[in-house]
């Protein structure tokens, strides 16, 4: 059961992860962000839903990097996915010789 809307989420994960981003010394990319005084919150920006439907689509800025990086894994972890087949055929060999 979701206890809180989207937006109560969206608050405080904005609220949650400003400070940290800060005390790195990084720079969130919103103009309209800032601490409101009064909700003790912080105010942002419209989200730009256009951006973010398009990075569901795979049109991301480092969508090609990341789907490299991924099969680059998956090929690099062939030999422990054959080995583990292996044992595994072993084993079961092992098992109907007994």
């Amino acid at each position: 059961i979701k206890l809180f809307s989207n937006d109560e989420l969206r608050q405080r994960m904005v609220d949650q992860t400003v400070p940290q981003a800060q005390y790195l010394g990084l720079t969130v990319p919103d103009p309209d962000l800032k601490w409101n005084e009064e909700t003790g919150r912080y105010d942002f920006g419209a989200i730009d839903w256009e951006e973010f439907h398009n990075v569901l689509r795979g049109n991301g800025p480092c969508n090609r990097e990341r789907l490299q990086t991924r099969n680059k894994a998956y090929d690099d972890g062939a030999w422990f996915r054959d080995a583990l087949v292996a044992h595994a055929d072993k084993k079961q060999t092992a098992q109907a010789a007994a």
